[in-house]
């Protein structure tokens, strides 16, 4: 698997999650598939809704207790905004290919919380962000086995 983006998106994402920190930020990205690549078009960041709420629904799926319930271990993007998001991004001929997130003072390593809440057919960016600073990012997609993988990211300029 190979996602393609453009420099200005990796920026923007490293950004928001300079930003939020020390919280978990999130956001959707919005783009196009073709077989085993995908490319995107657009990085939307959204609210991070995690919750006492939010925790309380998901306190049931493995790997939920080990690093805390608080937006600095966890993030979720309300239901609403995800529906809201991928009805605009159809009316534009895009669709929503992947999420981004960020692990403050974490590595950019998915936790089994990550995987467990992951759909096999989006791309997964995660960037650590250590003391503030964004630092490593990497993609992640899930396999067959419903394990993460790494992904190929292909750095490519505007068209």
């Amino acid at each position: 698997m190979v996602i393609k983006v453009q420099p200005h998106h990796l920026q923007a994402i490293q950004g928001d999650a300079e930003s939020r920190y020390p919280s978990e930020c999130c956001g959707l990205l919005l783009g196009k598939m073709s077989g085993d690549v995908k490319t995107i078009r657009e990085v939307l960041p959204t609210e991070n809704s995690w919750d006492d709420s939010v925790a309380e629904t998901f306190s049931e799926i493995t790997g939920s207790g080990k690093l805390g319930t608080t937006r600095r271990e966890r993030y979720s993007i309300a239901p609403d905004t995800l529906l809201k998001v991928q009805k605009q991004a159809r009316d534009r001929d895009l669709d929503i290919i992947g999420v981004y997130h960020s692990h403050p003072d974490h590595p950019a390593v998915p936790s089994e919380f990550d995987r467990a809440i992951a759909w096999e057919e989006y791309s997964y960016i995660i960037v650590s962000v250590l003391q503030g600073e964004a630092a490593d990012l990497r993609s992640w997609c899930l396999d067959g086995d419903l394990q993460f993988q790494p992904e190929k990211i292909l750095k490519i300029e505007s068209s």
